[in-house]
């Protein structure tokens, strides 16, 4: 990989609002991405409006700073129009990227442009070099990789991909895969995959041991990481390949945007003037100080469960201080560990977050009784007042905690980077003037950042100076004057043919219009191709095959068009559905194998148990499927190829790293019978431009995602061809799926899987949650977890609806049922499809014969 320069290494900021944006730009940031109105993954932020988008450019280019769209959700069938409009809208105001999630959405851009710019979001689940391979024929100019990607299989990426790379550098971490998230979707109808995330991850989770409670003393939050902060990791990111560094924070102030970016700015900048030098203790408490859960290298430095989950508390802290020494009458006493003045904010933190904790403002400081002025250093036994009425020193206690919550001198000086009068930054001039008597004086003026040039000229011609001609250093000094303006004068070339001069005014009014035309140039937006689009053109003999045939009764209006007439019918006849059942255990195959089920998935949690599944079916003469993990990582093809020895029918393929696998595995293959390629939820297709996208790439079936409720799946299938589609009619949801494993961080004293021990062998765990839900945690082959929901959800009533609709797989999922469960769903199921009971006669059985009771689930908001 060839070194990277100082120019090659972007810095990413968040903007949440102007504020911010104006913090990012006065401290340094290269680039800032945003958000508008509702197609972001931050919906609870203030985000801007769509009519704002000229006037963020404008301000952002004429600073020289980069300006990305965070489109970062999936989009819904009767969405596509309005994600059209907002797409020609960056496109018109000079949007340097869309950061899109859904590849629909991609598919979309690209009819509408063939060249503005697209970002692969950390929401498209990129974190192996096939997956970027995947994005290629779609143009996808950067990816955003994998918050979980280690610094060595970045680097392979970046090496075999040859795509640049952006990676999350500072903020918040999610628990779980971005993309693979639907915690906030299952229990509130808030999908993350909407920008809603409910942060179910920071809740209190008891852990069961194989149905036992086990004692965890103060941690209770068992999913709950601490703050990323790579910023010593600088010179090995960029090392790595790493061509933008972005920081988290779009629902963050702009005084932790200000603090944060300059950080970053000076650790990029010290690297490429030669120094490495780690960043002090104070620079990191003033990163603490701005927002911190704890600071962790995440993933980068390679998996350590036991430091990225501390579990004692959910939420920002600060900047610790000690633990109380003495409780006195107004005061406590402790050996700080950080600076404190009076001002600054703590809270006392007797370890129960859920509880009201005492805290306020430091009224004052004391040493052996004796008030202190100014700023107390660390390793100082000192008596703290907080606040005067506000703290109940009663509620206190010798060994509490004690955290530096603000500090409103940091916060001013961070304001006033960005609350200012002055230009956030100036670019270099390359001025030439030349002189000519009895002519006008000429200058050229370059925006060297920019690549612009402006040519000025005077209005009075050159007259033979009678005293002091301009001579090089007195046009310096006069041309020069640029304070206030974006501009310092770099470099002049004079060349005056004899002893000249104009009046000084003339010098002023030259300066003055050539900054304003250049000042001009700066922020005018990049051209774009855009072509007029019908978002629903390519469905529309799907539309007019269902209107022949008359449209599902439920249908609405705004969403008729949909499957092939044929297909419609041919699904309607009796027989022409079937079931595939998806089993994670031997026994349940076994059950299956002896139905009337077209298709058996086996998805174990580990690989050493496929044959004897294969065998199973072979012998029943049923076909098989075999799952792929969720997650593709670089240095897992072993995997596949394990899977494709076995010879399967069909993958289940989970992710598109995976899916680039065997795609190109077939092609290589072209005289061999080779397995069918099933989609699954896990690629998020929520449209019927993403299923298109899927298919036409190779899949064979595709399963919808999750996201969907009713009437959004009835949408995405009225216009795509449901001959391809599986839907999943009943499950027990799979919430989070996470690198952190929760096996390994509370049942082991090792750090990841080569020296935990394994206890997921051995062990049954779950997470209870604070109703007294335990929510199963189970392994994959990786070592990565599932978290899935204790309830069954059944979508049985709408079974008649897809049939109608024209799909004709529908699948079961289970978990930990015993066999004779596994036969009793079967019944249930295939007695719905052959129209002996229907769909809610099937819900009101299992809720009958299922203890936990069963859920329709996202399918019903």
């Amino acid at each position: 990989m060839a070194t990277l320069k100082r120019g090659d290494v972007e810095l990413l900021a968040p903007a949440g609002d102007w504020d911010c944006m104006r913090a990012a730009v006065a401290n340094g940031a290269d680039a800032v991405f945003f958000g508008v109105e509702k197609f972001n993954a931050r919906a609870r932020a203030n985000n801007f409006v769509m009519d704002e988008l000229p006037e963020i450019m404008a301000f952002l280019h004429s600073y020289g700073v980069k300006g990305f769209l965070t489109f970062n959700i999936l989009v819904f069938e009767d969405e596509l129009n309005e994600a059209k409009r907002l797409v020609e809208a960056c496109i018109d105001a000079g949007v340097d990227a869309v950061i899109v999630q859904d590849l629909g959405l991609v598919k979309l851009i690209r009819e509408l442009s063939p060249d503005f710019p697209i970002h692969g979001s950390t929401q498209m689940t990129i974190t192996s070099p096939e997956a970027v391979e995947f994005t290629k024929p779609f143009d996808i100019e950067r990816v955003v990789l994998g918050r979980e990607n280690n610094l060595k299989q970045i680097k392979t990426i970046g090496e075999q991909a040859k795509l640049p790379m952006e990676v999350f550098v500072h903020g918040a971490l999610c628990v779980s895969y971005s993309g693979q998230c639907l915690t906030s979707e299952m229990w509130g109808g808030r999908s993350a995959n909407r920008g809603e995330c409910a942060q179910a991850c920071r809740l209190p989770y008891d852990l069961m041991v194989d149905g036992e409670q086990k004692p965890m003393g103060d941690v209770a939050y068992l999913l709950s990481p601490k703050d990323l902060a790579a910023v010593e990791l600088v010179p090995e990111l960029i090392e790595a390949g790493v061509t933008s560094f972005k920081i988290e924070g779009r629902l963050k102030s702009p005084e932790y945007v200000a603090n944060v970016v300059s950080k970053y700015r000076l650790a990029i900048d010290n690297y490429f003037d030669g120094d490495r030098t780690a960043p002090s203790k104070e620079q990191m408490r003033e990163l603490q100080q701005s927002f911190s859960r704890g600071f962790t290298h995440g993933f980068l430095d390679g998996t350590n469960n036991k430091k990225l989950v501390e579990g004692t508390f959910p939420k920002s802290r600060g900047v610790y201080l000690g633990r109380v020494e003495r409780v006195l009458r107004d005061a406590v006493v402790c050996r700080i560990e950080a600076p404190l003045k009076r001002g600054d904010g703590i809270v006392f933190d007797a370890g129960d977050p859920t509880k009201k904790e005492e805290g306020g403002r430091v009224y004052d400081i004391r040493r052996q009784g004796v008030k202190m002025e100014g700023e107390a250093q660390e390793d100082t036994v000192l008596e703290i007042v907080a606040g005067r009425n506000d703290v109940d020193l009663r509620r206190v206690h010798v060994g509490d905690r004690i955290w530096k919550t603000s500090d409103p001198a940091l916060d001013k000086r961070l304001r006033a980077t960005f609350e200012t009068e002055k230009p956030y930054r100036v670019f270099p001039l390359h001025v030439k003037v030349r002189g000519v008597l009895g002519q006008p004086l000429r200058s050229w003026w370059t925006d060297v950042q920019k690549g612009t040039t402006v040519e000025v000229s005077s209005e009075l011609a050159l007259e033979q100076a009678q005293k002091r001609p301009m001579d090089h250093a007195f046009l310096e000094e006069q041309l020069g004057r640029l304070g206030g303006t974006l501009y310092q004068l770099e470099k002049l070339d004079a060349e005056m043919n004899g002893e000249l001069i104009v009046p000084v005014r003339e010098l002023n009014r030259m300066r003055r219009e050539a900054v304003e035309l250049l000042a001009g140039e700066r922020p005018k937006p990049p051209q774009y191709v855009k072509r007029s689009v019908d978002v629903y053109a390519d469905a529309a003999h799907r539309a007019a095959a269902l209107q022949e045939g008359g449209a599902p009764p439920h249908a609405s209006s705004a969403s008729v068009s949909g499957a092939a007439l044929a297909q419609r019918n041919a699904a309607s006849r009796k027989g022409a559905a079937q079931l595939t059942v998806l089993c994670r255990t031997l026994p349940q195959v076994e059950a299956a194998v002896v139905s009337d089920v077209g298709m058996i998935y086996a998805d174990f949690e580990f690989i050493k148990q496929f044959p004897a599944a294969v065998e199973l079916a072979r012998r029943a003469g049923k076909p098989i499927a075999l799952a792929t993990p969720r997650i593709h990582m670089p240095g897992e093809n072993g995997y596949h190829a394990n899977i494709l020895k076995l010879q399967p029918d069909a993958v289940l393929v989970r992710n598109t790293g995976a899916l680039y696998y065997y795609l190109r595995a077939r092609a290589e293959r072209p005289n061999e019978k080779f397995p069918q390629l099933i989609g699954d939820f896990s690629l998020n297709v929520a449209n019927h431009k993403a299923a298109d996208l899927f298919a036409e790439a190779g899949c064979d079936l595709i399963t919808p995602s999750y996201d969907l409720n009713v009437q959004q799946m009835f949408d995405l299938l009225e216009r795509s061809d449901t001959s391809k589609m599986e839907v999943v009619i009943h499950q027990h949801l799979p919430m989070f799926h996470t690198e952190h494993c929760v096996y390994c961080t509370f049942l082991s004293e090792g750090t990841d899987y080569t020296n935990c021990g394994r206890p997921c062998e051995e062990r049954r765990v779950s997470l209870q949650d604070r109703i007294g839900m335990s929510h199963p945690v189970r392994v994959d082959e990786g070592c990565r977890n599932t978290v899935y929901n204790a309830i069954e959800q059944s979508g049985a009533e709408y079974l008649r609806s897809f049939i109608d609709l024209g799909v004709s797989s529908f699948r079961i999922e289970f978990l930990e049922e015993t066999a004779d469960k596994v036969e009793e769903v079967i019944g249930l199921y295939s007695a719905a499809i052959e129209g002996r009971i229907n769909g809610t006669q099937v819900w009101r059985s299992l809720k009958a014969i299922n203890q936990l009771g069963v859920t329709r689930g996202q399918l019903v908001k």
